[in-house]
């Protein structure tokens, strides 16, 4: 989108950004990319049961697109002087929105309230930056590796795999040439592609099981390590042993191939389940394999409040307050299959009976204990985009990983030396 079709458009928000109507209802906007489109509708059904029940607020929450073209608009918005008042987002961009001076901290609120004892601990990471609270969670989840149970029995395959030895050996079982002409009909596994950031974080938990790192202890670049090398040689072997297929680029999302078994095997997450509940398509989950150390990475999008005025960031409390109450989570969590941020959600008789109707969940569940959160530093985005150019080569075979690590170590090296 280019910046004069911007300024139009958010000129085209700002009445719902500043107008308060005469009735004394403070009309606040919420922008988000939730995706699939049922979830979307599940959240508007929570933001309405929100809206009835509070007299002198009005939430409006507005689909701005998805994340990776959500940005732009963001940024455009705020350096406009013409941001919503709360917005959904990766925490990853916290750093850049506090260096923009953009949104308020939230200590002054949650220190005080008792909803802060039951928010999951593993989650406070990725609320605080530099000692501060700059956003609470709105929903967490993390990647598994889902399979077809019944394209493992045709293959012999007992049980799922537990390293990636295990796991390489369990792709070329379950590539086959079904038709003997020559070309594969069905792959092992499903490998995500691509330079952004959900490429980054499906591969995340390949590259902390060997141990591999981003940053050092003082917040520079460092992918330049065994760990991350091994986990770039690990994908790039898959591939060139013709046992994985690569998605398309940045549609590593997509469930087609897996839900018409062309592949076998696919990292996605439990957000996914209302999608699957609705076909008629085995499935089950096995936690990601591990090299040196069980390893997973917390997902899920944050909600940042943004200056504003005093009156109008009370009323986002509220809502805050809303989104991580028990019963928005454990309604969030029973219609989209997110993982509730609240732990007495998570220990409702409702969520368990759920857990025990979906018992794929006891698999996210688990690794919840052992997840690791992305890092939220100033220029997570620069970062994260050179691991995902890293990525990339390295699978499509046009470097090898470590030269491709090294390289895009080289353009981090620039950028963060320019603070």
């Amino acid at each position: 989108m280019g910046l004069v079709s911007l300024s139009v458009w958010l000129s085209s928000c700002q009445p719902w950004i500043n107008s308060q109507d005469s009735s004394n209802v403070t009309h606040l906007t919420l922008w988000h990319g939730i995706n699939p489109p049922p979830n979307r509708d599940v959240f508007a059904e929570l933001v309405d049961e929100f809206n009835q029940s509070h007299d002198s607020i009005h939430v409006e929450q507005l689909y701005i697109g998805q994340p990776d073209a959500q940005l732009p608009k963001i940024l455009t918005a705020v350096v406009g002087d013409v941001p919503p008042d709360m917005l959904w987002f990766v925490p990853q961009l916290t750093g850049q929105l506090v260096e923009l001076d953009a949104i308020r901290p939230l200590d002054d609120w949650l220190d005080n309230s008792p909803i802060k004892e039951q928010i999951d601990p593993v989650l406070f990471e990725s609320m605080q930056l530099n000692g501060q609270t700059w956003s609470i969670p709105f929903g967490t989840n993390n990647a598994a590796i889902f399979y077809r149970p019944s394209l493992f029995e045709k293959a012999g395959i007992e049980s799922p795999p537990d390293t990636w030895d295990e796991l390489q050996e369990t792709a070329a079982q379950l590539t086959k040439d079904t038709n003997q002409d020559g070309r594969i009909d069905q792959y092992g596994m499903f490998l995500s592609l691509g330079k952004k950031e959900w490429t980054v974080f499906t591969w995340l938990p390949f590259i902390y099981s060997a141990n591999g790192e981003l940053l050092t202890d003082n917040q520079q670049p460092n992918l330049v390590n065994e760990g991350t090398i091994q986990a770039l040689e690990f994908g790039a072997k898959l591939v060139q042993d013709n046992v994985a297929m690569l998605s398309p680029p940045e549609r590593g999302y997509e469930l087609n191939n897996f839900l018409s078994g062309r592949v076998a095997m696919q990292v996605t997450g439990p957000w996914t389940l209302g999608q699957l509940n609705q076909v008629d398509v085995d499935y089950d989950v096995f936690p990601f394999p591990r090299k040196e150390e069980k390893a997973a990475v917390a997902g899920g999008e944050n909600l940042f409040v943004f200056k504003t005025n005093p009156e109008r960031e009370q009323a986002c409390l509220e809502f805050l307050e809303y989104v991580l109450s028990e019963k928005f989570q454990t309604e969030w969590a029973l219609k989209t299959g997110y993982l509730p941020v609240n732990v007495k959600s998570r220990q409702s008789d409702a969520y368990q009976d759920f857990v025990a109707e979906n018992p794929v969940l006891e698999v996210f569940l688990e690794q919840m204990k052992w997840s690791k959160v992305r890092p939220i530093i100033p220029k997570y985005n620069r970062l994260s985009e050179n691991l995902g150019r890293a990525i990339e080569a390295s699978l499509l075979g046009e470097k090898t990983p470590r030269k491709a690590l090294q390289e895009s170590q080289k353009r981090l090296e620039l950028i963060f030396g320019n603070d």
